[in-house]
């Protein structure tokens, strides 16, 4: 739970100088989740490289991808108690901080294990930054029409952190080494600290807020050793005994958090209340959809791309292109569609899009096929990115009362993040069980399947009411 001040900033009939501090705050706070976003893409284009001057195999590669995405996963919901422990600001600023610093250490990585290490430390970091910016974001904007709007600008800053990654790595991989993609995060990160200290309203620290260390605790232990099961059984075969065991601990812990999560008194890191609400239930699991597809997808489409269609990190970030066009420019518009109609429609064209453009790269995945066709899903995928998330971010926050819009916030970030390193793993799988390029088409058909079962998720669930739980 994330504490929000006493008393927002009043949208109604707002000073000018008001309305100039919230849009300030607003592309600061952008500025924080943008280099966050930016750290779960921008290494996709990098791995060849990566793998060619350490050696790296097929699962060391996705240890590099995913060590990332499965601390920030991990450690979101606790980052919501920290942040009122030590108050959102604070948080903030600390995070931003030590997210530039470790930034700057990963540029002299020595070997694969470091590379991993750094960035598990720069997904713990970046799970402070989510919850924080949160709470001080739907504080501004405490009218859920502007909110919605806003949501969509934000949305828009943070999308094309999220597209424009495989561009940015592909670039800088090309022409100054893959170790220059660590670099873009200081700059980012220096302006982010110097606008949101000096416009983000102070939070007063709850020092009476617990950390609900059993839910961290199973919840850290289930994804870890999902995630491990996973990419070992690609490995070694999941008839391997040590796989099976570790995939059946994995259930076990994921029980044991649900328990514990039930049967805890006081502060609670993931209150089951809130699943009474269809919304929030098919928005977080629709979340973790949309970056299983997203995720997985990109990672696969880098490795073909770069290792089947041999083309190089600079083009392959080119051909990344038009999914982030559409991320670019039509977050806003999404944004003010759900203030005006609400979210499941919006949502459902966005999963829709998503899978079509997905599934359009199936018949593309060979050495021969024009890579026009290829591009073409990749723009459907973006705009279908662009309906998507901003709808899912303004569903789940308004499904929740507003004392839990952090944990809202976390639980449906935590969701996609832990989406994002199972398409990672599980993609990873399919397309390193063979040598032929139909891996690659079977594993993007599989990701365009999910992200439609995701649109039958939220139009059949999103934004139905149960009595006393939802606004």
């Amino acid at each position: 739970m994330t504490t929000l001040p006493e008393q927002p900033l009043d949208d109604i009939a707002a000073p000018a100088e008001t309305r100039k501090t919230r849009d300030w705050l607003l592309l600061g706070i952008s500025l924080g989740y943008f280099m966050v976003l930016l750290d779960t893409t921008v290494v996709v284009v990098a791995l060849p490289a990566i793998a060619e001057e350490f050696h790296a195999s097929v699962d060391s590669l996705q240890w590099i991808s995913n060590g990332y995405t499965l601390t920030f996963a991990a450690l979101l919901l606790t980052a919501g108690a920290l942040s009122d422990r030590l108050g959102a600001k604070q948080l903030f600023l600390y995070s931003s901080g030590a997210f530039a610093l470790v930034s700057a250490i990963s540029i002299a990585a020595p070997n694969t294990l470091s590379l991993v290490v750094l960035r598990g430390l720069l997904g713990l970091f970046g799970a402070g930054l989510l919850p924080t910016s949160m709470a001080l974001f739907v504080n501004s904007y405490p009218d859920p029409g502007k909110r919605a709007r806003a949501m969509g600008v934000w949305a828009a800053i943070t999308g094309v952190a999220l597209a424009a990654g495989p561009l940015i790595g592909g670039v800088l991989t090309d022409t100054l080494g893959w170790r220059a993609i660590f670099a873009v995060n200081v700059p980012v990160a220096a302006l982010s600290i110097a606008i949101t200290a000096k416009k983000a309203p102070a939070t007063v620290p709850k020092r009476d807020r617990g950390l609900d260390l059993p839910g961290q605790l199973t919840g850290i232990a289930c994804l870890g050793l999902l995630t491990y099961g996973l990419i070992a059984g690609g490995e070694s075969g999941f008839g391997d005994p040590v796989v099976l065991s570790t995939l059946a601990a994995a259930v076990v812990m994921g029980i044991a958090f649900v328990v514990v999560e039930r049967s805890r008194r006081g502060d609670v890191m993931l209150p089951m209340s809130l699943f009474g609400s269809s919304t929030f239930s098919a928005g977080l699991l629709a979340g973790l959809l949309v970056n299983f597809g997203l995720s997985g997808a990109m990672f696969v489409l880098s490795l073909f791309f770069q290792t089947v269609d041999h083309a190089s990190a600079m083009k392959t970030g080119l051909l990344f292109l038009p999914l982030t066009l559409p991320t670019a420019f039509n977050g806003s518009n999404a944004g003010k569609l759900v203030a005006k109609i609400g979210p499941r429609i919006p949502a459902t064209i966005g999963f829709v899009l998503m899978g079509a453009g997905t599934l359009l790269q199936v018949p593309f995945m060979h050495t021969s096929a024009s890579q026009i066709g290829s591009m073409a899903g990749l723009l459907l995928l973006g705009f279908g990115i662009s309906f998507a998330m901003p709808s899912l971010i303004s569903a789940v926050i308004s499904s929740v009362p507003k004392h839990h819009a952090g944990i809202g916030g976390g639980a449906l970030n935590a969701a996609r993040q832990s989406g994002a390193v199972l398409g990672v793993a599980i993609l990873g799988v399919v397309i390193g069980s063979g040598d032929g390029s139909q891996h690659y088409g079977l594993a993007m058909g599989i990701a365009g399947a999910l992200l439609l079962v995701g649109a039958l998720v939220v139009a059949g669930f999103v934004g139905r009411r149960a009595p006393g739980t939802e606004k």
